[in-house]
């Protein structure tokens, strides 16, 4: 299953609110698909398939995990602690996810 719908539904549940002001790249490194970029911008958010050249912050997962954060399944911060999700950059801003994105 391609990772593409998932990141539509992200973009479909994407809290204007949350995002205002806010100027930031989001990569997702898929291990096994594409990887995406979700950039989010005076509360906007649009994805993209590809590698962003300055992500603000680098989630690297396999699909199953991204899958499981984005239906409300998986807790981020338990998939982190299992090691499932790693964080390269600002790690402060993966935490946001959860207040920009309704997961579940």
């Amino acid at each position: 299953m391609s990772v593409a719908p998932i990141f539509e539904k992200l973009e479909q549940n994407f809290n204007a609110d949350a995002a205002e002001g806010l100027d930031l790249v989001f990569q997702f490194d898929i291990e096994d698909d594409n990887n995406y970029h979700v950039i989010i911008k005076d509360g906007t958010c649009k994805s993209v398939e590809g590698t962003h050249d300055d992500p603000s912050v680098t989630l690297i997962m396999n699909s199953e995990t991204l899958k499981g954060i984005v239906s409300g399944e998986t807790d981020g911060m338990q998939a982190f602690m299992a090691g499932q999700l790693r964080a390269e950059g600002d790690m402060m801003l993966a935490t946001k996810l959860g207040e920009l994105f309704n997961m579940g």
